[in-house]
């Protein structure tokens, strides 16, 4: 079969092979984090006067000659298939005999160097977008007539969204290498800014973020190790900033929940249990629980973490009573009418039944 140049396939086409062998369950997880991050992508590209041609600024993601198909990211250790020639990340192509956008069979796989080049490339000229710098109240990239010169300013964080961007589309579909690699370079993006701004709440929070997707990755790929150290690194880069903001609070707590999963994991129970009850307290000084809400349902679940490992470490009363106090909090709220509110009545519920399957464990 002869090779047909990636570029020159519409979206449709080269969508409808892939549905045949790509998990769906793997795109239907993605749609709820891309609509949230559309609108801020959308928000931070009108900042900057413009859109990136590709579509790669905004939710509205094109695929196209730079990207694969399967994992929808930007291409990571590009390789094509013999003898079809079709192009897809190394990482994902290999899980497959048959190609998945013509159906040829897959004799090999060759590196393609010069592509990835062009895709790194990519992403450097694309990170690296300027904008003027305002001055007096008036936007800087008019002449003045006193110099041609034009100053302009680094957007960090709006290359830090696009880097992420590719990480979660990667990582959901369980291309760790490639989300791993994004997520890396954007932690170095963002020690530099951090160097040059100091201490700012939304380098800080993006540092602190993206060492824990990092986590995740090597989580994800056995490397516990290397988790622990980017949770760890995680914490300590959150515990900085100020435990009021809900945001930093949730990413922090979370970040000390999986270090205590990791020593949980390790059985190294009493480690586990300190991880989690600096979790349970951070959250519990966070929270409101006058009403239903986000910070509730993870104060929740902090409460079911720490009764666990105390189970785990033989104190069956101190565990029992920890779920007895988890489902008592959950339901002091009855089900409330709005979109939103369905949503966390449908979480309260579910959190609500592993609890009373917990609590029937341990016994009366």
């Amino acid at each position: 079969m002869s090779g047909c140049p990636f570029a020159r396939l519409s979206v449709k086409d080269a969508e409808r092979p892939a549905e045949k062998v790509v998990n769906s369950e793997v795109r239907s997880k993605q749609n709820d984090s891309e609509a949230v991050e559309k609108a801020r992508l959308d928000e931070e590209a009108d900042a900057l006067g413009g859109k990136c041609p590709y579509g790669y600024d905004s939710g509205s993601f094109k695929i196209g000659p730079l990207s694969c198909v399967i994992c929808r990211a930007l291409l990571y250790n590009t390789c094509r298939c013999v003898p079809c020639e079709h192009i897809f990340c190394r990482e994902c192509i290999t899980k497959y005999q048959d190609c998945v956008i013509c159906g040829a069979d897959i004799q090999r796989v060759k590196a393609d160097d010069e592509l990835q080049t062009m895709v790194d490339r990519f992403i450097e000229g694309h990170a690296r977008i300027k904008r003027s710098v305002k001055t007096d109240g008036e936007a800087a990239d008019v002449e003045s007539p006193r110099s041609n010169m034009v100053s302009y300013e680094d957007v960090s964080l709006a290359r830090g969204s696009f880097l992420i961007q590719h990480a979660m589309r990667a990582f959901q579909a369980q291309n760790f290498v490639s989300a791993k690699s994004r997520l890396t370079l954007c932690a170095q993006d963002t020690r530099e800014e951090l160097s040059r701004s100091g201490m700012t709440v939304d380098v800080c929070s993006q540092l602190g973020a993206v060492l824990g997707m990092l986590g995740d990755c090597c989580r994800a790929m056995g490397d516990a190790d290397g988790a622990m150290s980017h949770y760890e690194e995680s914490v300590e880069m959150l515990s900085q900033l100020s435990q009021k903001d809900d945001e930093v609070v949730h990413a922090l707590s979370v970040s000390l929940n999986k270090l205590g999963d990791l020593k949980y994991y390790a059985q190294d129970l009493a480690a586990a249990h300190q991880y989690y009850l600096r979790a349970l307290k951070l959250r519990q000084n966070a929270a409101d629980l006058s009403k239903l809400s986000s910070q509730v349902l993870d104060v929740a679940v902090s409460l079911a973490k720490v009764a666990d490992v105390n189970r785990a470490m033989g104190s069956e009363d101190a565990g029992r009573e920890g779920f007895q106090k988890a489902i008592k909090l959950l339901e002091g709220f009855s089900s409330q009418n709005g979109e939103d509110s369905a949503a966390l009545e449908k979480k309260r519920l579910s959190i609500l039944e592993f609890l009373h399957q917990q609590l029937a464990v341990s016994g009366p």
